[in-house]
C-alpha cells in the first residue's frame, strides 16, 4: 500500500503538489517511486525563474528499469530545484515526500488547483 499524504494534492500522473498561499512544491508519489524502482538519475529541465505549463514535461526520472517523464501538474515559475538529487536520487525513493520534492514554483493559476486530485481521490486512482 502507498503513502498518501493526506494535506497535499496529486495528478493522475504520479506527481503531488504540497501549496502554501501562491507557492507550491511538486515531487513524484510514492506511488510511482515504488513502481519505477531504484531510481538513478533525475533532472529538471529548466532553471530558477523558468516557466513550467501544467501538462508539459520539465524533467525525467531514470530508474534501473525504465525513464519516465515528469509532467507539471500546475503551471508556474520555478523558485527552487532540489540540487541534492543531482547526487543523490535515491532520496526519492527513501523519502518522496519531504527530502525527495523536485521544485518549488511560484504558481500561475491558482485555479488548475481544482484540476488536482484529493488523497482520497488518488488512492481510487492507484488502487484500481
Amino acid at each position: 500500500m502507498s503513502n498518501i499524504p493526506t494535506g497535499l494534492k496529486y495528478s493522475e500522473d504520479h506527481e503531488w503538489v504540497s501549496i502554501e498561499g501562491d507557492h507550491a512544491t511538486i515531487g513524484i508519489s510514492d506511488h510511482a517511486q515504488s513502481e519505477l524502482g531504484d531510481l538513478v538519475f533525475v533532472e529538471v529541465d529548466g532553471e530558477v525563474d523558468d516557466s513550467i505549463t501544467k501538462g508539459d514535461q520539465f524533467g525525467s526520472v531514470e530508474s534501473v528499469k525504465s525513464v519516465s517523464d515528469i509532467i507539471a501538474p500546475i503551471s508556474g515559475t520555478i523558485t527552487e530545484i532540489n540540487e541534492i538529487l543531482d547526487d543523490q536520487p535515491e532520496i526519492l525513493n527513501e523519502d518522496p515526500y519531504e527530502k525527495g520534492w523536485l521544485v518549488k514554483i511560484k504558481i500561475s493559476d491558482l485555479s488548475e488547483l481544482d484540476d488536482l486530485l484529493s488523497a482520497d481521490e488518488y488512492a481510487a486512482l492507484i488502487n484500481n
